[in-house]
């Protein structure tokens, strides 16, 4: 199974999910809110961004999907650490990325473990890829699922396997 969770846009992870890849496709969406980055997951429909995170949580919770919470405590990246602790209290949240190859400081995954744990809620992994050499720097060894909810069932016996591979370089210098 693979989670593909492009940027405020669902296209590609609804093309593959519609081809004959060998893998289950997870249609999601990581969508940027003003208080930080949320991803829905088991999408039918892509939600738009930079709307307020409550209206988005309802956006995901309409469609049946479940909230994903991308590298909570990056200091780099827009995230959701700030309002994260009152999602949880609320129920907004399903999942906590407790490992996201693209952090290089793991104390920043132990801190989302932690509070994945004292709420309860299962720890996700994400590769992050944004490029090629990204992709499969970090998954979930867990047992087979059905929808939504088998999904959510199974994540607590998930193994997180994974690995930091920093980011590639977006814009490669032009040798003159």
């Amino acid at each position: 199974m693979v989670c593909v969770t492009d940027h405020n846009e669902t296209a590609a992870a609804v093309a593959a999910a519609g081809r004959d890849l060998g893998v289950r496709i997870v249609v999601g969406e990581e969508i940027r809110t003003p208080d930080g980055d949320v991803i829905g997951l088991f999408l039918t429909e892509r939600i738009p961004y930079v709307l307020p995170l409550a209206e988005v949580v309802g956006r995901i919770r309409a469609q049946g999907g479940l909230v994903y919470v991308p590298h909570p405590f990056d200091q780099v990246r827009s995230s959701l650490g700030a309002v994260l602790p009152r999602l949880c209290e609320q129920g907004d949240v399903d999942v906590v990325e407790v490992f996201n190859a693209k952090i290089a400081d793991q104390a920043l995954n132990d801190q989302a473990a932690v509070l994945a744990a004292a709420y309860g809620l299962p720890g996700g992994a994400g590769s992050d890829a944004h490029d090629s050499d990204g992709v499969g720097a970090a998954w979930l060894e867990m047992p087979d699922f059905d929808g939504q909810d088998g999904f959510l069932a199974a994540l607590p016996r998930a193994r997180i396997t994974g690995e930091y591979r920093p980011h590639a370089v977006r814009y490669p210098r032009r040798v003159i």
